[in-house]
């Protein structure tokens, strides 16, 4: 049995779910509305405020799918429920970050700015605070754009492991590595 999958999700309060025809789950809550279409095979039933996703057969793409589909319900009724957060951290000299609505501007050290347009789904905000790295901060209740628009952010401009200067999440530790020695 599929560890993941076999796993209840409690309903919090305020937050409704509906599967529709077709195998659509729709998740609504305080912080939005969310669907994904799930295999026509997966059962998803809600019985006294607990979300049950059941399997058909033991077949090993019914067991990978059954998992899969539980963490995406259950990412969609915690967004929807409390929303996601993601930060981002700019080291390096020179880099700054601001925003003006959904636009980021930055400098990360390239001969011009770079614009990024974030989706109205994900609210941003760009933290320039002295004594600390500038930070981005992403919050939504979509959890997967929340996490590709992260990383696109973060492709500006990666870490590099000889000086660690980039684009990196908070908490990220980057292996760092010894330069040349001067020839003597």
């Amino acid at each position: 049995m599929s560890r993941i999958g076999s796993a209840p999700i409690d309903l919090p309060t305020g937050v409704e779910l509906k599967v529709e025809s077709g195998n659509v789950v729709t998740v609504k809550g305080p912080k939005g509305q969310l669907s994904q279409t799930i295999d026509p095979d997966m059962e998803v039933s809600l019985e006294d405020g607990v979300i049950n996703v059941k399997r058909p057969t033991e077949q090993k793409r019914h067991k990978a799918m059954h998992g899969l589909y539980r963490s995406l319900i259950r990412n969609m009724v915690q967004g929807v429920a409390e929303g996601f957060i993601t930060e981002l951290e700019l080291y390096g000299v020179g880099y700054r970050c601001e925003n003006a609505g959904q636009l980021l501007s930055m400098t990360l050290g390239y001969s011009h700015p770079i614009m990024f347009y974030v989706p109205d789904e994900v609210k941003i905000e760009a933290i320039m605070k002295k004594g600390s790295p500038p930070t981005i901060k992403l919050s939504s209740h979509d959890k997967q754009l929340l996490g590709q628009v992260a990383s696109k952010i973060r492709a500006f401009r990666k870490p590099e492991p000889y000086k660690g200067k980039g684009v990196r999440f908070k908490g990220e530790h980057i292996r760092r590595k010894a330069g040349k020695t001067a020839a003597k």
